[in-house]
């Protein structure tokens, strides 16, 4: 695996540069293209059942007038019917996307057992500065660009980095928070910007105590963040001593159901790969890719998986059919009627969660329905799953999705999606049409 100790001098002497000169220049907003990409967001992404024509290995892609590019790596036998994990790693200062994908992606990619689709972004001049919320425009085209072509669970996209590439993560997490399911964020700082920064997202920070490029200060600060952002008990978390060489993980309490925060520091430097019990980094041995790999498989998908072979028009017999004539009264042919039902998951500070339930209340199958509903004033859908919406704001018109088109009678669907504004006021209006 690739050693990055070799990096700290350079990282220190640009990071001095970068708090001097940068400031408020780097928590730059972002355009309607970056942003138009949290709305609408499909579960079972459009890539989903496609024969996809990404492949593995450096990629190009056109972003906010520029040409950038990022390293893909696609599980061996990917499943194009099935949603996969998609985990963005954002290389440090003066790194780069092979850095990151050589060291298998911060040591995630041997734990993922094919479960995950990773990203390498390269950054400009080899850093995240994000001018103009340039960077968040990418990580929204390239989700675009992999999630049109290849099948993501977008319940469980995630991103990590380390000191520039963990500022990166932090920028996303505070400006995509409907988006990512949560982040790491290794020895980092505030670096990248913060747009936003009010919404909880599952948030795990690690630090050196006496991190000589980036102070632990810093990254105590970014911590604390999602701490009030996710209703967590405030607290000081222990750390371990000068000397000790080992590391002291706390599980905040009091936190939101869903928003986890963890806080990781260690008896060691600017280094993502610290070693217990050793004074020198190494990538093979560290503990981080562990806890790391623990903190983002704790969140299970909420996606509905598309059926991977097309269901049968009809259920074969289980006996023989009758001998007797057939009844004089034929069953009914026409579609089924269906009735739509709106709950709320969950809320917070700023948005919530809901669920749609879509049932078959007739006596025949359904190949698909459409549920109208009309949101509050103030309210505006974010991301939504297991379904395909016209419109985010005021009346809404959800499709179904090409998996969970077809309801049996007295039985049931779901659609999910979250949203801004204040969810204590329900939808209304609603309305379900079958087909």
């Amino acid at each position: 695996m690739v050693k990055r100790t070799p990096l700290f001098s350079s990282i220190a002497a640009a990071a001095v540069l970068l708090a001097a000169t940068t400031g408020a220049a780097l928590t730059g907003g972002f355009g309607a293209t970056a942003e138009a990409a949290t709305n609408g967001t499909l579960a079972a992404t459009a890539g989903c059942g496609k024969a996809p024509t990404l492949t593995s290995g450096t990629r190009t892609i056109s972003s906010g007038g520029q040409n950038r590019s990022y390293i893909l790596r696609i599980p061996d036998g990917y499943d194009r019917n099935h949603p996969y994990r998609l985990i963005f790693g954002f290389h440090w200062l003066n790194g780069s996307a092979n850095n990151v994908a050589s060291a298998g992606y911060y040591g995630l990619l041997p734990l993922s057992n094919n479960s995950t689709i990773f990203v390498a972004p390269q950054g400009i001049d080899a850093g995240w500065a994000n001018t103009n919320g340039r960077d968040l425009t990418l990580f929204d085209d390239i989700s675009r660009q992999v999630e049109n072509d290849l099948c993501v669970d977008t319940s469980q996209r995630f991103a990590l980095g380390w000191s520039y590439g963990g500022a990166m993560s932090y920028a996303v997490a505070c400006a995509r928070p409907t988006v990512i399911r949560a982040v790491t964020v290794l020895s980092g700082a505030n670096l990248s910007g913060c747009n936003g920064g009010t919404q909880p997202v599952p948030y795990f920070g690690i630090h050196g105590i006496y991190d000589s490029v980036l102070n632990i200060s810093a990254g105590r600060s970014l911590r604390d963040t999602f701490v009030r952002n996710n209703g967590c008990t405030a607290q000081s978390p222990r750390e371990p001593s000068r000397g000790s060489l080992t590391h002291i993980t706390t599980t905040y309490s009091g936190c939101r159901a869903g928003y986890p925060v963890q806080w990781a520091a260690f008896d060691g430097d600017h280094t993502p790969s610290p070693v217990d019990g050793s004074p020198s980094p190494n990538d093979s041995r560290t503990w981080t890719s562990a806890e790391i790999w623990r903190f983002f498989s704790q969140f299970e998908s909420t996606t509905t998986p598309p059926p991977t072979t097309a269901p049968p028009t009809s259920p074969p017999p289980t006996t023989p059919p009758p001998t007797t004539a057939p009844p004089t009264t034929p069953p009914p042919t026409g579609p089924g009627a269906c009735a739509a039902t709106y709950r709320t998951v969950n809320t917070w500070p700023g948005g919530f969660q809901a669920e749609v339930t879509v049932a078959n209340t007739g006596t025949a199958p359904i190949t698909g329905w459409t549920v109208r509903l009309t949101l509050a004033g103030g309210q505006a859908i974010s991301s939504l799953w297991s379904g395909v919406n016209t419109g985010t704001t005021g009346t809404v018109s959800v499709q179904n999705a090409p998996y969970n088109g077809s309801v049996a009678p007295n039985t049931s669907t779901t659609f999910g999606f979250t949203a801004t504004g204040d969810g204590t006021t329900p939808a209304g209006n609603l309305s379900c049409a079958s087909s």
